[in-house]
């Protein structure tokens, strides 16, 4: 299994397609026609930004494509767009207000700039791989191990090309691979189309965590942790029960139906099992007040931002709308 393999697959989908690892791609990505900009008032801030609203544009009937919120106080103005990390040619154009802010802006932010490997490389020997002389078969059950072989057979994948690995990273590489047999690629998922469509104008980029902090998020799993976590993902992909739940969060995300996206929180994170409380836990909990915080960084530079961030990020009273609101700033759904 290569390097490039692995950078595609190396951070999971999670219960859903929190995180993937990065993968560089450049797909289509036209501009969509002109069209009047829109803002549906749903807006929650703190009585010192609702005191000097900016002014937004006026709201439009139809939801699509995730999410998209304006932040805006103090002169700053942000785009928040809800992404996922795997797609497919048929999501471009984005729609059409997500494709005009993104016009708009002065920098473009992602959680993570995937066009150079070197850092993902070196993250990956620090968190992902055993010490030479070292194995998975020495970390996980025999019957794991047998569950395991199995699953990367069924992929053609050999365990002795993968045995140097940590359980939650083959975890992810299976999933990734299950994903790109429906059809879904981390080379046509929205932030690959983002950095794609930043290089093309120039634009300025900015990340949000580094591939050492996201490897290391998954690497803080301690070895019995990491083995449910590989379990649960074999039984998911087994059952089809993985593949079902991506098809709906793709779905949710490119209508925008709010109540299909509640559905995808519930499946993220609902549970016990090992998935889901590192999910509501680390995925979700640890670094939506960090990426909150960043963002809040980002807009006191100047400049209008477009953030584009996994959809689950966007979801729920953790979520970075309600995060940034606290933060003092207008929030106001666009779709």
């Amino acid at each position: 299994m290569n390097t490039h393999a692995l950078r595609r697959h190396a951070v999971s989908l999670a219960a859903l397609i929190a995180l993937v690892a990065a993968g560089a791609g450049d797909p289509a990505c036209a501009a969509a026609p002109e069209t009047p900009e829109a803002h549906t008032a749903s807006a929650s801030a703190s009585a010192s930004a609702a005191a000097h609203p900016v002014p937004g544009p006026a709201p439009v009937a139809a939801r699509h494509h995730g999410g998209l919120y304006r932040i805006s106080g103090g002169g700053r103005v942000a785009y928040l767009f809800g992404t996922v990390h795997v797609g497919e040619r048929s999501f471009y154009p984005m729609a059409p207000e997500a494709e005009r802010a993104l016009r708009a802006a002065d920098h473009v932010v992602v959680e993570l700039d995937t066009r150079s490997d070197d850092d993902f490389i070196r993250a990956l020997d620090r968190h992902g791989r055993y010490a030479p002389g070292d194995g998975i078969a020495r970390h996980i059950a025999p019957d794991t191990l047998a569950r395991l072989r199995t699953a990367l057979h069924r992929e053609g994948v050999s365990l002795a090309s993968v045995a140097h690995l940590k359980p939650w990273l083959l975890a992810n590489l299976l999933l990734g691979l299950a994903l790109e047999r429906q059809g879904y690629r981390r080379s046509e998922g929205v932030e690959s189309a983002l950095l794609a469509r930043a290089g093309r104008r120039g634009t300025r980029v900015a990340q949000l965590e580094s591939a050492d902090f996201q490897l290391a998020l998954f690497d803080s799993m301690n070895p019995a942790e990491s083995e449910r976590y590989l379990r649960e993902t074999l039984a998911g992909l087994s059952d089809g029960s993985l593949a079902e739940r991506a098809r709906r969060a793709i779905e949710a995300w490119r209508s925008g139906d709010a109540v299909a996206l509640d559905a995808v929180l519930r499946d993220a994170t609902a549970g016990a099992s090992e998935t889901a409380e590192f999910t509501r836990r680390k995925l979700l909990g640890r670094r939506n007040p960090d990426m909150a915080a960043q963002i809040d960084q980002l807009m006191g530079e100047g400049g209008v931002l477009f953030v584009g961030v996994g959809l689950l990020h966007l979801l729920g009273d953790n979520g970075l709308p309600q995060l940034l609101a606290q933060r003092g700033y207008l929030v106001e759904r666009v779709y």
